[in-house]
């Protein structure tokens, strides 16, 4: 499944990188806290969008990744975090509001039971608020999805229905807020869900800098062994192209 993400992240670079339509638009974010006190602790977290539009066609691709260590009982600092996902997106406009849309996506968390998550299949999208201030959007698509687990080497192929909302709010010229909330949800058995949320508060600093904080929650509802969610809170800045 690993060629399936080299592959993806490959065609996207080609694609986006093609002549004609618009100008390619990207954000990136950098993010990083550290704690102190009775636990020593440091996140770091790295995300990207790329997006480009040809006509009434759109291609985006989203990279986002995750690393932690904490300090055990000894002083040396061991990861206890180490994850990353990645999604490729096809979207055909046929109105100024609704589109019809392809979603390829993979997922690799080191301390989940997962050894990988595998998703793709078709969808559609409506803005459903296009203001100045407030741009709401939202998608339902109906997934093929097979994940691997690390216990046995066994896999799950399933099919599955994801929702996702995106949520921006111009607060003031220079002040954002952003939240982007997903549900996937396997059709046959409904206690395997997975709910990921990204929330953040940027000021932005110059033209293509930014900087505030943002807040992630990954929640996985099966299986049982692991901790069911992971949250990060993270000082930022990002930088849109």
């Amino acid at each position: 499944m690993k060629k399936i993400a080299f592959v993806s992240l490959a065609l996207s670079s080609l694609l986006l990188a093609q002549e004609g339509g618009t100008d390619l638009t990207t954000h990136t974010q950098l993010g990083y806290i550290a704690t102190k006190g009775n636990t020593h602790t440091e996140s770091f977290s790295f995300d990207t969008n790329w997006k480009k539009e040809f006509g009434k066609n759109a291609i985006a691709w989203q990279f986002s990744a995750q690393y932690g260590k904490a300090e055990d009982t000894t002083g040396e600092y061991t990861t206890n975090k180490n994850k990353f996902f990645t999604e490729l997106d096809y979207d055909y406009s046929l109105s100024s509001r609704f589109a019809v849309s392809y979603l390829a996506g993979y997922k690799h968390d080191k301390f989940s039971s997962y050894r990988y998550q595998f998703y793709t299949g078709p969808g559609a999208k409506y803005k459903a608020i296009k203001t100045t201030a407030h741009d709401l959007s939202v998608e339902g698509s109906v997934l093929y999805s097979r994940d691997e687990f690390i216990a046995d080497n066994s896999t799950n192929d399933y099919t599955s229905l994801q929702a996702k909302a995106i949520y921006n709010y111009q607060m003031t010229e220079s002040l954002k807020f952003s939240q982007v909330l997903s549900y996937r949800v396997d059709v046959e058995d409904v206690d395997t869900y997975f709910i990921y949320s990204d929330s953040s508060l940027l000021a932005k600093i110059s033209d293509t800098l930014s900087a505030g904080f943002g807040y992630k929650v990954d929640y996985v509802n099966q299986p049982g062994d692991k901790d069911h969610t992971d949250q990060t809170l993270l000082a930022t800045l990002s930088i849109d192209y």
